[in-house]
């Protein structure tokens, strides 16, 4: 036989409201709740400030040979690019 999802959400939220009614069951679910918002909120600030701020962007060291050298051949690419298309 099957359940329709009107009475499936009503045997979910039956079973919910059975499980809220002791006061230490709700503590466990308030401090669930509570720990998985502060993972979510730190996980999130980690991500945001590995992103963030960007430590060379715009700013080369006119030193760092290899990273200029990228930087030369990147541009020449381009042009290259330009060049033949244009012919």
């Amino acid at each position: 036989m099957k359940l329709r999802p009107v009475s499936s959400t009503i045997l979910i939220g039956a079973a919910a409201g059975i499980m809220l009614t002791s006061k230490e069951n709700r503590n466990k679910i308030h401090n669930l709740s509570e720990k998985l918002k502060y993972k979510w909120k730190s996980f999130r600030s980690n991500e945001l400030s590995n992103k963030l701020p960007i430590k060379k962007g715009g700013n080369p060291d006119p030193m760092n040979v290899e990273d200029n050298k990228m930087v030369s051949e990147g541009a020449l690419t381009s042009v290259t690019y330009y060049n033949a298309k244009e012919q």
